[in-house]
């Protein structure tokens, strides 16, 4: 704790509002050579998370999501599957059985999503939960009310605890070749309830220094979500945490992205704030299920000049 609050006192806090959204408009302003495009819009495409949370998620739902994560567009293997699928626990054991074949990955939310008002008891229990039924990666929320409140320490201690749980439970499994599962944690900052840029920064770093190895603007409940001056934020944190410890930590934007330019957008931003080695499903994702069938249909017009129909994708 005492080196946390070093941390935070010793280390630069504050963010420029007006020179971040400048920065990130004039940089969502830059155009992709059309011999890059394609690239892009296959990058794209290997960094989302297909997600589905609703109250009326059904086995039909998750398994028609799961196919296309596999396969974007069926007879045609030169698009990438996607990074992963996230369903709600009850799902996760249908969801594993689904992309069995692929290396799709599950995740899961925990910890009391997307509110975060659980006590960490039944957080913990959450996640372990989550991690037996198969999952591989796990996205919580942290509690904003607390971080509202000042009590950094309380957000810290919840997401060590959480991270501690997913490395001693993913230690008791053992995959297939004997080797230990990785459990990778995203932290969702719900970006959106914590008011300012500076706020946005601290709790970055709180989420990092705790043992994140994603942090995430949104779940997707709460307006505004994901946007590129924020996010802009979120990289600069990471990018500087970097610096500090050597230690790479992922990015993940939910929410709001809903066009190939969009995501295009972030791609963007990514490479000229913290680098190409970031453009990779291992260290950045984009929570956006609404744009994969607009990134197909760019594809396809990249390859023949016309767009498809909408009804040429499937829904899912």
């Amino acid at each position: 704790m005492n080196k946390l609050r070093t941390f935070l006192e010793s280390f630069p806090m504050s963010v420029d509002e007006f020179d971040t959204k400048e920065r990130a408009s004039v940089l969502a302003s830059r155009s992709i050579k059309s011999d890059s495009k394609l690239w892009a819009l296959k990058t794209a495409i290997s960094m989302l998370d297909l997600t589905t949370l609703e109250g009326k998620d059904s086995k039909d739902k998750v398994f028609a999501m799961c196919q296309k994560a596999k396969q974007p567009m069926p007879g045609n293997d030169s698009i990438p599957h996607v990074a992963a699928v996230c369903v709600y626990p009850r799902l996760i054991k249908f969801a594993k059985d689904a992309v069995e074949t692929s290396d799709v990955k599950v995740a899961s939310v925990a910890s009391a999503f997307p509110s975060g008002q659980y006590p960490l008891k039944l957080k913990l229990e959450d996640v372990r939960k989550c991690i037996n039924y198969g999952a591989d990666e796990i996205d919580m929320v942290i509690s904003r009310g607390e971080f509202l409140s000042g009590n950094y320490e309380y957000v810290f201690y919840e997401i060590k605890q959480i991270k501690e749980a997913c490395i001693d439970t993913s230690n008791s499994l053992k995959t297939n070749n004997g080797s230990i599962k990785n459990i990778h944690l995203k932290v969702i900052l719900e970006t959106g309830e914590l008011e300012t840029f500076d706020n946005v920064r601290k709790a970055s770093f709180i989420a990092m220094f705790a043992g994140a190895d994603f942090i995430k603007t949104s779940t997707g409940k709460v307006q505004p979500a994901a946007t590129l001056p924020v996010t802009l934020v979120m990289l600069e944190a990471i990018r500087d945490y970097y610096n500090e410890t050597g230690i790479k930590i992922g990015m993940k934007p939910a929410g709001g992205i809903k066009t190939a330019k969009d995501a295009i957008n972030y791609l963007v931003l990514v490479n000229e704030t913290i680098g190409e080695e970031w453009l990779t499903p291992s260290l950045f994702r984009l929570g956006a299920s609404s744009v994969l069938n607009d990134l197909l249909k760019q594809i396809q017009k990249q390859k023949t000049g016309y767009y498809q129909s909408a009804d040429y994708f499937t829904n899912d």
